[in-house]
């Protein structure tokens, strides 16, 4: 009888390849937002502001001026899996196979269950990219993005939109900075995040008028007016959203034992030629200030 080989990563020897499935997506690969790696239940947000009236003339005296507005709310990433099966015969008479032990039963070679690991990581990156900024908690598979979550937000600056097109782009955009607040205007973090669609109308705009003088050729630069354009794959078209990168955050847990990934050789456990791929991970999105976030919606 065959050999069969079971790979199995738990906690921090899982972490790699979690890592490299979860941020594999643009938003995290770019370090577009800011992730928090180790969060195995919930983090809590803070929030801290003094109001302007604070600052007043000195005197000899002690004087408490002005308000204090401090606030918290929780982030609890969600727990996800992903479950395979496959036939270890489905293989024997391919490329894989070529590589597998002698035997009707034989052992899928090391590297193809690298590369079986590597594609399923590739999924998992990109609906997770999807989840920052659409998901929504009620589909299998999704938790609540920053879409869902601005919505439901009375205190986020809401922008009425429209269909968005190339040649409507540069207006809308207009209307998302003349809503982002002066205290955030200009920060280096700040940027205004955009889906695939609104990033190819803006860059068909700027050709169209002669970015540089160079029209159609190249790329033009990802900014509007002096603020970073990001663009979020994920994003919902006819979407943007306006916020600094340190009040955007992606919860994790890279190194606890939620974190696993499997590859198991089921010939020895219950006699089939069935290899099972197993992935565990928690992921959730959320922001500490709402009244900093401008969210464009049509």
């Amino acid at each position: 009888m065959a050999d069969s080989l079971t790979k199995l990563y738990v906690g921090e020897e899982a972490a790699g390849f979690i890592s490299a499935s979860l941020l594999s997506g643009e938003t995290l690969a770019k370090g577009n937002i800011t992730l928090l790696p180790n969060v195995a239940f919930k983090v809590n947000l803070k929030s801290f502001d003094l109001s302007a009236s604070s600052v007043v003339d000195a005197t000899c005296d002690f004087t408490d001026t002005g308000d204090i507005t401090y606030a918290e709310k929780a982030l609890a990433p969600d727990n996800f899996g992903l479950n395979k099966q496959m036939c270890k015969k489905d293989w024997l008479s391919t490329y894989a196979g070529a590589s597998m032990r002698v035997g009707a039963d034989g052992t899928l070679p090391a590297n193809f269950q690298e590369y079986i690991v590597g594609h399923a990581g590739a999924l998992v990156g990109q609906e997770n990219e999807k989840s920052i900024w659409q998901g929504d908690e009620d589909n299998t598979g999704e938790f609540d993005g920053f879409e869902v979550q601005c919505l439901a937000d009375a205190t986020v600056v809401d922008v009425s939109g429209t269909t968005l097109s190339a040649a409507n782009i540069v207006a809308e955009l207009g209307k998302v900075r003349d809503a982002i607040k002066d205290a955030n205007y200009g920060q280096e973090d700040l940027g205004i995040y955009i889906p695939t669609s609104a990033m190819k109308f803006y860059i068909s705009a700027q050709a169209a008028l002669g970015y540089q003088d160079q029209f159609h050729v190249g790329v033009s630069e990802a900014n509007f007016e002096g603020t970073k354009l990001i663009l979020a794959p994920g994003m919902s078209a006819d979407r943007m959203i306006a916020a600094r990168k340190t009040n955007l955050f992606y919860a994790t847990d890279l190194v606890n034992n939620l974190a696993e990934v499997k590859v198991i050789d089921m010939t020895e456990n219950d006699g089939s030629d069935n290899v099972r791929l197993v992935m565990k991970w928690n992921a959730g999105v959320g922001y500490a200030t709402g009244s900093d976030i401008v969210y464009y919606n049509s």
